[in-house]
């Protein structure tokens, strides 16, 4: 508690100096198909504004960092939302360092999915990839020795994840009631989480271990009847133990990738991995391009009982790196599900106008989802997004 009341009494003082940057965007989303459900549009326009404040002091030793986060969105009230990102103070000493505050870690070497990154509760309103994230309030000690680098967090509270309104396109069918969240633990939010992680290179090889032991970040999603008659589906946040394994190995033109885990709940214990490959092509066709071939399995023990919709699934893709001024990539991959017809399309792709501007586009495409698939209700949001970004 002095921690923080420190941190309170500080933060003015500190933010008449220091360093301010950050973005501001203006988005748009079509959606080509007829909405599924009632009261859902076929477009929508966003605005978001991220500013960020950096400073250092104690000649470099002590730093914060504070980065709100804010959207409005014209047709869905859950993703017209605001966070707190990061508010961290780190404290950087000999080989050590020590965080505290509210904070962003990512756990992960795959492109397809991150299987063990467990720290930040997932913004599901900003995209259906799941990979835009919630800060974190956390304490964190970090040691490096020769023989690696170990961090430790105690987690301080929890966040429940967010998703669409009932109007909202990219929800699930019934609708979530997140004012309903429950919990395995009797102390619901306030349990007190905790994670550890080992992380070292040997030669071409980069490892890293990890345990969480905590409220875990993927709800089960629980079918109630509601006092209106209505059903809907009720977060239900099990307690879990995971151990995981990421593995990346560089060789030559080739970067091999491995995620593993293994989780155990009372709903039951399972083992999930996602590994594969990419291969870049340097300078194609005598130009400055790059092209990354993207290759990768994803599975999960659970089979057909499995709560995400990947478990036995094959990606294919490619990464286009035009290594202009104007740092211009694009990204494309299907994934296939192999026990299924069901396959989904994305494309990513993104260029700077200026110094201070930069365009950006992405398509994401369903077909053939089969009615037990949990992407089923996702069948008729397929969607095109252009936004337009400007920094500052």
């Amino acid at each position: 508690m002095r921690l923080w009341r420190w941190m309170v009494c500080l933060i003015p003082s500190l933010l008449s100096a220091g360093e301010w940057s950050g973005y501001a965007e203006l988005q748009g989303r079509y959606f080509p198909q007829d909405a599924a459900y009632e009261n859902q549009s076929d477009h929508l326009i966003s605005l978001a504004f991220q500013p960020e404040y950096y400073q250092r002091w104690d000649n470099g030793n002590q730093s914060l960092l504070v980065v709100p986060f804010f959207r409005w969105d014209s047709e869905d009230e859950e993703r017209t939302h605001g966070d707190i990102r990061e508010l961290i103070w780190t404290y950087a000493g000999n080989r050590w360092e020590a965080q505290a505050g509210v904070g962003k870690v990512f756990w992960g070497v795959t492109e397809a999915l991150h299987l063990v990154d467990t720290i930040n509760q997932t913004d599901l309103v900003e995209n259906p990839d799941g990979e835009q994230k919630l800060g974190q309030p956390l304490i964190k000690l970090s040691l490096e020795r020769d023989w690696g680098i170990v961090d430790f967090y105690t987690l301080i509270g929890f966040r429940e994840r967010s998703f669409p309104a009932e109007e909202g396109r990219l929800r699930s069918h019934p609708p979530v009631d997140q004012d309903h969240a429950e919990y395995e633990s009797d102390r619901e939010e306030r349990h007190l989480d905790f994670a550890l992680r080992w992380s070292h290179y040997i030669g071409d090889w980069d490892i890293g271990l990890a345990h969480f032991n905590g409220t875990s970040r993927d709800p089960l999603l629980i079918p109630r009847i509601s006092n209106r008659g209505e059903i809907s589906l009720i977060p239900f946040y099990e307690q879990m133990r995971q151990t995981s394994l990421d593995l990346q190995a560089t060789k030559g033109d080739w970067l091999w990738k491995l995620e593993a885990i293994h989780r155990s709940i009372d709903s039951g214990s399972y083992n999930a991995a996602t590994g594969g490959f990419e291969y870049t092509l340097v300078g194609i066709a005598d130009t400055d391009m790059d092209l990354g071939l993207l290759g990768e399995y994803l599975y999960d023990d659970r089979g057909d009982d499995a709560t995400t919709p990947f478990q036995n699934d094959i990606f294919i893709g490619f990464r286009l790196t035009a290594n202009d001024v104007d740092g211009s990539e694009l990204l494309a991959g299907v994934i296939k599900d192999m026990d299924e017809d069901s396959w989904m399309f994305n494309l990513e792709a993104s260029r700077r106008i200026g110094s201070d501007w930069k365009t950006s586009a992405q398509i994401r495409l369903w077909s053939d989802i089969a009615e037990q698939d949990p992407l089923y209700s996702l069948r008729r949001d397929d969607y095109a997004e252009l936004t337009l970004t400007r920094f500052f």
